[in-house]
């Protein structure tokens, strides 16, 4: 789990292109996966299927997310993250966003392209209300 003091996330660049590169292979649509790891580094990529097959929100197939699951479980690793894309909103959480953020130790990432342009923000979000920006370090 994440401690909640961490400020920063640490993806490795490999992973933090696949999870872009996914995003824009989606885009009109959103995309969504989960970064596992230890603390606040990510070491596993998981793209996952937006069963909304939408450009303005995002469900993951729960049987893909209980494979997963169970999957970084058996690596000894654990939630560090989940992402999505904003096709056409900025790179912030929206309402729906923050009435879905049940996993107050992970990390929330948003890669928006809006403004022609690729923008990728991480957040804290507890209690399903306060939002707060997070480093994103990239090695």
């Amino acid at each position: 789990m994440v401690n909640n003091t961490t400020n920063s996330l640490i993806i490795p660049r490999d992973i933090y292109l696949e999870m872009l590169n996914y995003c824009q292979e989606k885009y009109p649509l959103e995309a969504c996966g989960i970064l596992a790891g230890r603390a606040n580094e990510v070491f596993a990529i998981y793209k996952m299927t937006n069963v909304e097959e939408s450009s303005v929100k995002y469900r993951m197939d729960a049987k893909e997310q209980f494979q997963v699951m169970k999957d970084i479980r058996e690596k000894s690793l654990s939630l560090v993250a989940i992402f999505h894309s904003h096709p056409v909103a900025p790179p912030y959480p929206s309402s729906t966003d923050l009435s879905l953020a049940f996993y107050e130790d992970s990390f929330y990432i948003i890669i928006s392209f809006t403004d022609n342009k690729i923008t990728t923000k991480a957040f804290k979000i507890i209690m399903q209300k306060d939002v707060e920006e997070i480093e994103i370090i990239i090695k």
